[in-house]
């Protein structure tokens, strides 16, 4: 029987549970029994990354996904990351802990008022980041991610007319180290847009010896002023091989997780937003996701996360297209 709760409603198995439940031993027998793999990303909360098979940034978790032989994927993430992931597996089970775990970057691209914009460049290609529903994958000649966006934009021809959606920060910042001239979709992640510049240059004057690092998501100002600019993957990586031994970092606060277990003798400062009053910055989002509804979501097998044969097949084109040259490339 199944619970009888509305998902669409809550958006999760809104469902009593007993406190006197170890969530961690329950959620592994369940995953042992089930054949399911966790796959998380490095902005939920640092419980969640310690239960998780694989941590990584989109396009880790894109390629672990592509190859795995489990039956059930339970995705800690937002919505678009578990799409990602019933594209690349159409015939698994897809799970994801709460649906209203959403993405304001997808959000800002609309597939109709996109599929207007892309009519009205019909000679252009159109390369979308990662973070965008699978509807506008399917609008898309190839995916990218933060990590490897340069590289995909580079594998077109120069002279080759390009959109690039549905980031504008991103996109302005591989125009500006690729010298192209991408027409660019006018969305943005509200998490990576509310950091205050005044804030982070009163903090880089408090701590002179450290590094400001930045994801590429950030607004110009902001990236003006960074030592080292790279996606969660590459800020993760550049903090662990620097000299330096303490790092203002602006990008979503659930990385420093990871940061902290990498090098635990340096330290990891998040960069503050605007509206900050913890001196952090954090995707309501990601942190929907919890133990208890990750524990519910495998004991039911819901909410599950469905697309149409037709969403799938188009979608999958240009993801599979990523992975290829990631894959050519050694990304």
């Amino acid at each position: 029987m199944e619970p009888a709760v509305s998902l669409k409603k809550d958006g999760y198995l809104n469902l009593p549970v007993n406190p006197a439940l170890n969530l961690e031993e329950e959620i592994l027998r369940l995953k042992k029994e089930k054949n399911a793999i966790i796959l998380g990303h490095y902005y939920i909360t640092s419980d969640l990354q310690d239960i998780s098979d694989y941590i990584g940034d989109s396009l880790g978790l894109s390629q672990k996904v592509e190859k795995t032989d489990a039956d059930i994927i339970a995705f800690l993430g937002v919505h678009f990351m578990a799409e990602t992931a019933k594209i690349l597996n159409p015939d698994k089970k897809v799970l994801i802990p709460d649906l209203k775990a959403g993405c304001s970057l997808a959000e800002s691209a609309p597939a109709d008022k996109f599929a207007d914009f892309k009519a009205a460049h019909p000679d252009h290609k159109v390369i979308s980041y990662i973070n965008c529903t699978a509807d506008i994958k399917a609008l898309s000649d190839v995916i990218c991610t933060s990590s490897n966006a340069e590289s995909i934009v580079k594998s077109f021809d120069k002279d080759e007319k390009l959109i690039f959606a549905p980031d504008k920060n991103l996109g302005n910042y591989i125009n500006s180290i690729t010298g192209r001239n991408m027409v660019l979709w006018d969305g943005a992640c509200m998490v990576h847009e509310k950091y205050s510049l005044e804030k982070i240059l009163d903090l880089k004057a408090a701590h002179a010896d450290a590094e400001f690092i930045a994801h590429p998501e950030c607004e110009k100002p902001v990236l003006m002023i960074a030592d080292y600019i790279g996606s969660t993957t590459g800020l993760l990586k550049y903090s662990g091989e620097s000299r330096s031994q303490k790092f203002i970092v602006a990008t979503e606060s659930g990385i420093l997780h990871q940061m902290r277990k990498d090098c635990p003798d340096k330290v990891f400062i998040p960069a503050p937003s605007v509206d900050s009053t913890c001196g952090c910055n954090d995707c309501s989002f990601m942190k929907l996701n919890t133990l208890e509804k990750l524990y519910l979501c495998l004991e039911h097998e819901q909410p599950e996360v469905l697309l149409s044969p037709e969403q799938i097949d188009k979608a999958k084109q240009p993801i599979l297209k990523m992975l290829e040259i990631s894959k050519k490339l050694k990304l």
